[in-house]
């Protein structure tokens, strides 16, 4: 079967044809069940990349995936989706912002693994490991109790969705972005009805919208933010499309008309500068870029989980957040109920 499929998408790049949904699906579950050979695995993943993915054929990854993940409606705000294989140059606004959008009563889901390639940055998983944080020797339980406690749910998808890890050699090997690299960031571990999702090119906003609609996110932002991830950019405008009910429109989203625009400093990141600078925000203080460039992101995440009506309402409600410290107590309380297990073998 998958010999056939291979067929299809591996005639080059004028011979292939996308394939049907119900043949994406053979597809996905031959490759995430393990069913075809490392060499089947690898060939339909380069020949996939030189065609291009389908929606449909993204779709049924997805969906094969969240088959095979441990997902549950532990909380239902916003999912956060950036690209697993992390920063290389770029500060990091999603960390920081998470814990203010659920000071701010929004719940919110991030998700990560030990970077992958093809960028090979810093990924959510270091800032957690510089935290004293290892998620991967959590139990679920102790994850879920934190996100009840603190609105903040971080999922190690590779424990929770354990074909992901059984496919990652394959994917060290190749060396190349795959299916799985959007795959995986969809995967809605807590059935959230907002999501938030990063892309390096704008060439890919309507697949992306149309996949966010078929997937029945109640809304969605596509954002082509800092290194293709889900983060605004301060020293400029972002594009990003707005979907809702079917439909999508192209939103730029300009710092300047909201006083925020901020030149960002060339910066030699590492997890420790990440963190320090994270929690540097959280207690009121930090560089002014990153600080409003996490304003804004939060602001926007707001007014997408109808939590605001404007941009600005958002700004304010989020800069007195940190002002009055609400958002570095919940990152603490959560710090705290994360690390007094971190030394647990993860549960099933």
């Amino acid at each position: 079967m998958m010999i056939n499929l291979l067929k299809e998408v591996g005639r080059g790049k004028r011979g292939a044809r996308d394939l049907s949904y119900e043949e994406s699906l053979q597809a996905a579950t031959a490759i995430l069940e393990l069913k075809a050979t490392p060499a089947q695995i690898g060939a339909f993943f380069v020949a996939e990349r030189i065609k291009m993915e389908s929606v449909e054929e993204i779709e049924a990854f997805v969906n094969v995936c969240r088959k095979h993940a441990y997902r549950a409606p532990i909380q239902q705000g916003l999912d956060c989706a950036g690209p697993y294989d992390g920063r290389r140059k770029s500060f990091y606004a999603t960390f920081a912002t998470s814990f203010v959008l659920a000071a701010a009563g929004l719940p919110v889901t991030l998700h990560g693994s030990a970077s992958l390639p093809p960028k090979w940055g810093i990924t959510l998983h270091d800032l957690l490991k510089e935290s004293g944080i290892d998620a991967d020797l959590l139990s679920r339980d102790r994850i879920v109790q934190a996100a009840k406690e603190t609105g903040v749910l971080y999922v190690p998808v590779e424990e929770w969705c354990p074909p992901l890890k059984s496919l990652r050699s394959i994917r060290v090997e190749l060396g190349m972005r795959t299916v799985l690299n959007t795959a995986e960031k969809l995967i809605d571990y807590s059935y959230s009805p907002y999501l938030i999702f990063g892309v390096y090119h704008n060439t890919v906003f309507e697949r992306m919208a149309k996949l966010a609609n078929n997937l029945n996110y109640k809304k969605a932002l596509i954002v082509q933010g800092t290194e293709g991830s889900e983060d605004l950019f301060i020293e400029r405008p972002t594009r990003t499309y707005f979907v809702e009910n079917g439909q999508s429109q192209l939103n730029v989203i300009d710092p300047d008309a909201y006083g925020l625009e901020t030149a960002v400093p060339d910066k030699d990141w590492t997890p420790a500068e990440q963190v320090l600078e994270s929690e540097a925000i959280l207690q009121g203080r930090g560089h002014l870029a990153f600080a409003n460039q996490v304003l804004l992101n939060a602001a926007v995440r707001l007014q997408l989980a109808e939590k605001v009506d404007s941009i600005e309402e958002g700004i304010y409600i989020c800069k007195d957040l940190l002002d009055n410290g609400a958002a570095w107590d919940l990152y603490r309380k959560w710090q705290t109920v994360m690390r007094s297990q971190s030394a647990q073998p993860c549960s099933s």
